[in-house]
């Protein structure tokens, strides 16, 4: 019963990674355009949103959030 139990809450919390990511792609990319950030931090942004984006979709959503985190945190977003 435990098993089952552990596996549902990972099978939900996986779930809720991958529903996230796409949330966090559109802050990005809302905010971008509005930033005032150097060229060298502007691509550092759109390489961070870009490389979620492609962990996202290779169900790599834990290191997707990473990526994503860090490019929210150069532009200033929660």
């Amino acid at each position: 019963m435990t098993r089952i139990a552990l596996f549902v809450v990972t099978m939900f919390a996986s779930a809720a990674f991958a529903a996230n990511c796409p949330v966090q792609m559109k802050a990005i990319d809302e905010a971008l355009p509005k930033a005032k950030l150097d060229a060298t931090k502007t691509a550092e942004v759109k390489k961070l949103r870009a490389d979620g984006e492609r962990l996202h979709k290779e169900g790599k959503h834990t290191e997707s959030m990473d990526a994503l985190g860090k490019a929210k945190g150069i532009l200033g977003i929660k």
